[in-house]
């Protein structure tokens, strides 16, 4: 595995339009830069190493006890402390999936395997899932739902099928709900009333995505194991949560109107994005996320490079070759910016 290639390069390409992370397109909340702002003269004081009002806050929102509740210098810190944790021998992940889980569970030399996703079939998680566990009783199976880098939704029944045979099996269930802000209805596909119901579920959320905040380095878990939830934050070094990200995540927390804008912007553009990339010839799967999955010329990539526009090259995540990419959705203007180089770019192609 290639390792730290992501989205977001944006100090080796500076003043590229970025399609290649997926940050909500709306930026920085006003009321995030205000609170960073204000609480700039704090960082003469360590950090509080409780995040206790942070913790308070995200409790409000989620409605979930303070105690179920571990901060991360982002949503990969947790990734990490739950391996350094837990100490899993053996683990499963989907393929394709976010490539940090991979990374994470090999730092403390766990072994890993893979449903491989049919590419026939849309690269759609199905019972297959159930199948390996059944058969191998992993420590720990990774899932992002929905699914980084292809936006595909897993319906929540299998995840509930899912979570009751780690049960049996003993297997903690990691699930990456980062993205499920931007789905229309989220409700309906969060696993989070069964924090309160079992010990073998850690939910995985950001700030970065929803609030645009990459920089700023905040994210949490949450899981019922109030004893896994300490022991994560055992093994994170002390003040691992900046004073300014804790400020910062206080505030974006009230943001309730900016997220609605968000997810109706998304919503709109994904729609159009879709119709725009069909209309192209390009095979398109099934996202409900605020990115898109495609499959199209295998240098693409680096032809959008010329327009000054990066996408997502996802060759390197496992199951997946060259000419798969992923697009965030961003603003329409931008979006039509994206549309008009990719049009240029095939059409070039179909005359070779």
């Amino acid at each position: 595995m290639t390792k730290h290639i992501h989205g977001g390069d944006v100090y080796r390409y500076e003043n590229y339009l970025d399609f290649s992370s997926n940050c909500n397109p709306l930026g920085l909340p006003d009321g995030v830069r205000s609170a960073i702002i204000q609480a700039v003269d704090s960082v003469v004081h360590y950090p509080d190493v409780q995040c206790e009002k942070l913790k308070k806050a995200i409790g409000q929102y989620e409605q979930v006890p303070e105690g179920q509740i571990v901060c991360g210098n982002g949503a990969a810190e947790v990734i990490f402390s739950v391996c350094l944790a837990a100490k899993p021998k053996r683990a499963l992940l989907p393929a394709p999936t976010f490539a940090e889980y991979q990374q994470a569970l090999e730092s403390v030399g766990c072994a890993v395997e893979y449903v491989r996703l049919d590419e026939k079939k849309g690269f759609v998680l199905d019972e297959a899932i159930l199948r390996q566990v059944e058969k191998t009783r992993p420590d720990v199976v990774f899932v992002c739902n929905p699914n980084n880098p292809t936006g595909i939704l897993t319906e929540k029944q299998l995840l509930e099928r899912l979570l009751h045979l780690c049960e049996q099996t003993e297997t903690l269930l990691v699930l990456d709900e980062c993205f499920l802000d931007f789905v229309e209805q989220p409700e309906q596909y969060t696993m989070k009333e069964y924090l309160s119901k079992t010990d073998n579920l850690l939910i995985v959320k950001a700030f970065t995505k929803r609030y645009a905040m990459a920089g700023v380095r905040l994210g949490y878990g949450l899981t019922g194991d109030e004893t896994l939830a300490q022991q994560m934050e055992l093994v994170t070094q002390p003040w691992n949560v900046s004073g300014l990200a804790q400020e910062a995540g206080i505030a974006a927390l009230k943001e309730t109107a900016y997220v609605k804008r968000g997810q109706e912007l998304i919503v709109g553009e994904r729609h159009y994005l879709q119709e725009q990339l069909r209309n192209l010839g390009l095979q398109l799967y099934d996202s409900s996320a605020n990115y898109l999955f495609f499959l199209g010329p295998e240098d693409l990539p680096e032809r959008m490079k010329k327009h000054k526009i990066l996408i997502r090259d996802c060759s390197n995540y496992p199951n997946l070759r060259k000419g798969f990419c992923r697009i965030a959705v961003r603003t329409h203007e931008e979006n039509e910016q994206l549309i008009n180089a990719l049009k240029g770019e095939l059409e070039w192609q179909k005359q070779l």
